[in-house]
């Protein structure tokens, strides 16, 4: 894998997606975009906010073609890395040329797909392959199903990252029987989660300030948790911009020291990112 040594670690923007028009569209997408949001474009939203990383996660829209998230990998080695989505039965050989480009984790976005039995012979084989690399699983799905999938996925001894707060409906309650299912399960050393995207629970940033309380409080610390941006925030790009979510983040993070646990500490053991320049 390149090392990014050369580059000295002031943030990590852990979720954001690049595509432009021109690039083939999975089959079964839920959707499409209409415009280019490109590497450039980001680092340059990086740069604005003081930041000198980011991770790159593949696009639902974009399936198992990742040869434009390893492109963008390969011209930035220093500043980004990767998670990528591949078939169940990919091979060590591409697992491995994507690990030299920078990948650091695999994407399951099931947002919309029949749940399945991840305690299969198929899943546990890719899911070994990811933990021999040190590798992550990240989890996009509804509260409501995180508590049944996380305990199989845990079995093959991967860590797992929860996407965008699990997607609660607008905040997470320990009085909902789902929520605490979830809650319950954050004690485990392998999962962490992504303080990412509240608009997309239509939460409010009271909800979002609660969501993060209620975690912090689970976990009995903050060393799990990680930011990113969901930039160009796809499907509510008319409500929101990178610089609205990067503040939003200093007003649900105003402590100083936290904010620099989630934006370095954390991201940089997650996926590691090498902190010594």
């Amino acid at each position: 894998m390149t090392q990014l040594a050369s580059v000295a670690l002031t943030g990590v923007d852990t979720h954001a997606h690049i595509f432009h028009q021109g690039l083939e569209l999975a089959g079964n997408r839920r959707y499409s975009p209409d415009y280019d949001a490109t590497v450039e474009q980001y680092l340059a939203h990086l740069d604005h906010c003081g930041l000198s990383h980011g991770v790159l996660v593949q696009p639902s829209f974009l399936g198992t073609d990742n040869r434009h998230l390893v492109d963008a990998l390969r011209r930035f080695p220093q500043r980004l890395r990767g998670t990528a989505v591949v078939a169940r039965d990919v091979t060590e050989e591409t697992l491995d040329e994507l690990a030299e480009a920078g990948v650091v984790g695999i994407r399951l976005n099931l947002i919309g797909q029949p749940l399945e039995d991840y305690r299969s012979a198929s899943w546990r084989t890719l899911f070994a392959k990811v933990a021999r690399r040190g590798w992550s699983v990240e989890i996009q799905r509804g509260m409501e199903d995180l508590g049944e999938i996380l305990p199989q996925i845990l079995q093959s001894g991967v860590a797992v990252v929860i996407d965008h707060f699990g997607l609660p409906d607008g905040e997470i309650d320990p009085a909902n029987s789902d929520h605490r299912t979830l809650l319950s399960l954050l004690p485990s050393e392998a999962i962490w989660v992504k303080l990412s995207a509240t608009y997309r629970s239509r939460s409010t940033p009271a909800q979002a300030r609660r969501s993060i309380d209620r975690l912090r409080e689970v976990y009995g610390h903050g060393d799990r948790l990680v930011w990113g941006s969901d930039w160009p925030h796809t499907r509510f790009e008319a409500q929101t911009d990178y610089d609205a979510q990067f503040s939003l983040m200093e007003t649900l993070l105003p402590d100083a020291a936290e904010r620099r646990k989630i934006l370095i500490d954390n991201p940089a053991r997650l996926f590691g990112i090498d902190r010594a320049a």
